[in-house]
């Protein structure tokens, strides 16, 4: 409970919100409230009262007042908002001193991988797409845009596209500072926009277009991934901006101007090249993922589950597109909030809905060809509360619940899970028996067992290439220590060793003995030792024996 006499007005401000978010602000600043609150009560005929519950009320007026005059999600942070509460400051941070305060920043692609880059640079222009709508300017407000776009539905998809032709076509302003990007951790120019939008009905495509003066172009990587939509507003990100400045203005050189070139193709024989399974295992595993959208592969420790994911995305894809794959570690702190959205703190002390990976991953999929196939990896998925993580979504990852909508906690739009989007989760037997796994989420995955590959003929092809007849002798060792383990009943076959702990990295440039001793004294008898920490004398006898095949 809160101590008797003491202000805590902040304290109060949260739990207002989180409990209801409709009617109070993401703000738990009493001063910054009434701030707001001072400088807008114009718009609805003056302020009611100076107590918080007033404040609280004329805020949540002016937002109704102020929501129907603007597109897109209304905060008070918004452009052209937050400039009648908080001025700037007479003077500027001498790096923006040169620039209008109007002046907006946008992240854009041209086109899917910037596909269209080549074409629009050399034209000194950009161009977006959504061609069936016509000419922008007969639609009156973004949402007559959105119903155009949603046909029969109304999902966040046709709300995101409709907000960027909106914004390219009324929000955007001569001056602008536009930056292009490739994927998401890549920028490939930067520009200022020279003309109003306009509709070219005689294009082939891209027809709603702009003329811009790109002043940089080539290829600078990105510390922090880009948005994922095709239009971005990020003049409210200054951090951002500010590094995105540092590219073109500390002296940097710029990369070779990156071309779009096919990427390497990716086979079923590639897989089997690469990762020791059977034809018959990998053409069951294929089925099963692209049967059931969502598996898990387990096994002990290095069996190589990792490897595998990544490398059975590419065989589907059929070439080496990491751009469809995405990669997440649960923890036992991981949350809803982490995964889907939630709220985050701002520096402003306020909160802002921040989207997660996975629905910023469905929306990119939904955005492409719905016959590309999308992958979401998760690392050590049984380490997290599943039911807890995926919230509502738990249903509409089942195979047969894609494109059902749901309406999300923490936003009023409904949600879908795109058909494309494939899920593949990995897990440790040695850290959770299968036995034990949450049963919503045995139903909704498929389960594939990955197990130590000393046998097949691909590592043993490996091993014949090395030509090492210490990792020969080691080898042996480790099949009959899998025996014992297997036999264990204390531990049993998902404690197994897997044959990649003795495979050496290609980017490893120790000698092959030492390598292989550093992984005997440094992670086989420790994992022996956690093994049979309450049996020394048998953790001892299979130490010794490691140590001796390498002798």
């Amino acid at each position: 409970m809160l101590e008797s006499g003491k202000d805590r007005s902040d304290i109060r401000n949260v739990l207002q919100f989180l409990a209801c978010p409709d009617t109070f602000e993401a703000i738990s600043s009493a001063e910054k409230k009434k701030k707001i609150r001072q400088a807008l009560a114009n718009r609805i005929g003056g302020a009611t009262g100076d107590g918080p519950d007033a404040i609280d009320r004329d805020l949540f007026n002016i937002r109704a007042v102020l929501a129907e005059e603007i597109s897109g999600e209304f905060t008070f942070w918004a452009p052209g908002i937050r400039e009648v509460w908080d001025p700037p400051a007479p003077t500027a941070d001498p790096e923006w001193t040169d620039e209008p305060r109007s002046r907006r920043y946008w992240m854009y692609s041209p086109g899917r991988q910037a596909s269209k880059w080549d074409e629009f640079s050399s034209n000194e222009l950009m161009a977006i797409g959504w061609d069936e709508l016509g000419d922008p300017t007969e639609y009156e407000s973004q949402e007559a845009i959105r119903q155009i776009l949603a046909g029969d539905g109304s999902g966040s998809s046709a709300k995101h596209d409709a907000l960027a032709v909106w914004q390219f076509q009324q929000e955007m302003r001569i001056g602008d500072i536009v930056y292009a990007k490739r994927g998401r951790q890549e920028i490939v120019g930067r520009g200022e926009v020279t003309s109003d939008a306009r509709y070219e009905p005689d294009r082939e495509s891209y027809r709603h277009v702009r003329s811009v003066n790109w002043t940089h172009k080539g290829s600078w990587p990105l510390s922090d991934s880009a948005p994922l939509k095709t239009l971005t507003d990020i003049s409210d990100k200054r951090d951002e901006i500010d590094r995105l400045e540092a590219l073109f203005t500390d002296g940097l050189p710029a990369e070779a101007p990156s071309t779009t070139e096919p990427l390497p193709t990716y086979t079923r024989e590639d897989f089997l090249e690469d990762v020791y399974i059977s034809d018959s295992d990998y053409d069951r595993l294929r089925s099963l993922l692209l049967r059931k959208k969502n598996i898990i592969l387990a096994g002990p420790p290095g069996v190589g589950k990792t490897f595998a994911a990544r490398r059975l995305a590419h065989s589907i894809m059929g070439e080496r597109d990491n751009d469809r794959i995405q990669m997440v570690q649960f923890h036992q702190s991981y949350s809803y909030e982490d995964f889907i959205m939630g709220y985050r703190p701002t520096e402003d002390g306020g909160f802002s809905l921040e989207e997660g990976p996975f629905y910023q991953f469905c929306e990119e999929a939904r955005a492409d060809d719905p016959s590309r196939p999308y992958f979401f990896i998760i690392d050590e998925i049984n380490r997290g509360n599943i039911s807890k993580i995926f919230g509502e979504l738990l249903m509409l990852i089942e195979a047969d619940k894609r494109g059902r909508k749901l309406r999300l906690l923490y936003k009023k739009e409904d949600f879908t899970v795109p058909p494309n989007v494939h899920i593949i989760g990995m897990m440790n037997t040695a850290d959770r028996s299968l036995a034990v796994i949450d049963y919503a989420l045995r139903r909704r995955f498929g389960f594939f067992t990955m197990t130590p590959a000393f046998d097949s003929e691909g590592f043993k092809a490996w091993k014949e290439s090395v030509g090492s007849p210490a990792l020969d002798v080691l080898v042996e060792t480790v099949v009959k220590l899998n025996s014992e383990i297997g036999d264990d009943p204390g531990l049993g076959p998902g404690f197994k060793i897997g044959h990649s702990y003795l495979i050496k990295p290609q980017t490893s440039d120790a000698d092959d003995e030492d390598w292989l001793f550093s992984v005997v004294v440094d992670e086989l008898i420790p994992l022996l030792e956690e093994y049979w920490f309450d049996e020394d004398a048998k953790a001892n006898e299979w130490a010794n024996a490691l140590r001796s095949a390498l002798t």
